[in-house]
């Protein structure tokens, strides 16, 4: 028993010594940024700009050569930029901490078909996880649960927080669905890859998931004697109040479920992954579907398909003329914090900087549904932006001296940066 003891204190001692930083306090005194180039998030810039917020909302974005009473504190920012804080989609930040421990992993729920799990209630605000993105001006993610067919309902909140109530910003803002894949992949035998094949369950499953969606409908439709949590869930889909993010990648596979969602009475439907989207661009404009793009640095799914594929695969749908964000939902919790640089790849493939900008900024809160207060440094929207070095989308360059989630000044500094001040100066201690 006292080793029981003794293991549950040190645990916790060490918990403590490596715990978030302690939110910051609601802003009191008006802050006035002067200086900066300010990167809007709707393509614009401005040069030598003077952004104010007080109260949490920004009172004034404009040039600084303009004759506009200076408020409160007031900081010289030449040569620096000022950005809107990046927005994470489809994520399940906070939900897992360590993939290889159970206990801390609450992405995952029991069941195929689960709308009503929602994912804000294992929220952990003070995941370490979390935490670390700040640096990198990720400052809001959609908490998405995985795992099943019909995973959950996600919310989206803010990174500055002492609990899931307090991180809210959007509470179930959608239902997440993966949608079966058409082809599979045979097991490798003997080292030889065996290639893909046509899933002979794809009917059976799709008739799943068509069954359910129906009865659902119906089930809003009539007066049940007993509540069905899942069926009950999925109302917000056909009322509106819910998008459904469909998780699909082959042409074929977009098409059955984009169809299949528009003919079931589904109002608000966001495509996620699309690796073969740019092949019906088309469609997916006839249908008023935005996509959350897979992040650019993974490997082409097909032998014949581009070499740089995923690289410029946002780009395609960009000048398709599709609203497009930027997500890494496949890649691990801890990449998040690079989705920046992603969009700075895209550049690198020939899409104009502010245009990347968007992708990770207004595109995302537009499909989110959150665009009425964040996403771009406008009059009226929550002052949550961060002040960079350099070009945020650089990671050579994406240096933070600041940020702000609803005018609050949030501390940068993470279990990752204490680790990395005690290596340099050990470092330094033995030159």
């Amino acid at each position: 028993m006292k080793k029981i003891l003794y293991t549950l204190l040190i645990f916790s001692c060490i918990s403590v010594g490596f715990a978030q930083q302690t939110p910051a306090k609601k802003q009191t005194e008006a802050i006035t940024i002067e200086g900066a180039t300010a990167h809007l998030g709707n393509g614009k810039i401005i040069e030598n700009s003077l952004v104010i917020f007080e109260g949490g909302k920004i009172t004034y974005v404009g040039s600084a050569n303009m004759k506009i009473a200076r408020k409160g504190t007031v900081i010289n920012a030449n040569d620096k930029h000022i950005y809107p804080g990046f927005i994470a989609p489809a994520k399940s930040l906070g939900l897992v901490e360590v993939n290889a421990v159970r206990a801390s992993d609450d992405q995952d729920e029991i069941g195929d078909m689960i709308p009503h799990i929602r994912s804000i209630i294992a929220y952990n605000a003070e995941s370490k996880v979390v935490e670390s993105m700040r640096p990198n001006g990720v400052l809001l993610a959609q908490v998405t649960p995985k795992g099943g067919r019909i995973s959950g309902t996600s919310s989206i909140v803010q990174f500055d927080a002492w609990n899931w109530e307090d991180a809210i910003v959007k509470e179930d803002d959608g239902i997440h669905m993966h949608w079966p894949n058409y082809f599979k992949q045979d097991r490798r035998s003997f080292g030889v890859d065996s290639g893909f094949k046509p899933n002979d369950k794809y009917v059976e499953e799709l008739d799943k998931i068509k069954s359910f969606i129906k009865n659902s409908f119906a089930y809003g439709k009539s007066t049940p004697k007993e509540m069905n949590l899942a069926f009950k869930a999925m109302q917000g889909l056909f009322d509106g109040s819910k998008k459904l993010y469909i998780y699909a990648n082959g042409e074929k596979e977009i098409i059955d479920a984009i169809t299949l969602a528009k003919e079931n009475n589904i109002k608000e439907v966001v495509l996620v992954g699309g690796y073969e989207a740019h092949k019906i661009t088309d469609f997916l404009k006839k249908n008023d579907i935005a996509i959350l793009v897979n992040f650019t640095h993974t490997l082409p799914e097909f032998e014949d398909d581009d070499y740089d594929l995923p690289y410029k695969n946002p780009k395609l749908l960009v000048d398709a003329g599709l609203l497009v964000g930027l997500q890494n939902a496949s890649a691990s919790n801890f990449q998040t914090r690079n989705l920046p640089f992603y969009a700075g790849q895209i550049v690198g493939q020939g899409l104009d900087k502010e245009i990347a900008l968007q992708l990770i900024t207004s595109n995302n809160a537009k499909i989110l549904g959150i665009d009425a207060d964040y996403g771009t440094l406008e009059v009226g929207k929550s002052a949550t932006l961060f002040i960079s070095e350099g070009d945020a989308l650089d990671m050579r360059t994406n240096i933070l001296s600041k940020a702000y989630i609803d005018g609050r000044d949030i501390s940068l500094e993470t279990h990752q940066t204490e680790l990395w001040k005690r290596y340099m100066n050990k470092y330094e201690e033995t030159k």
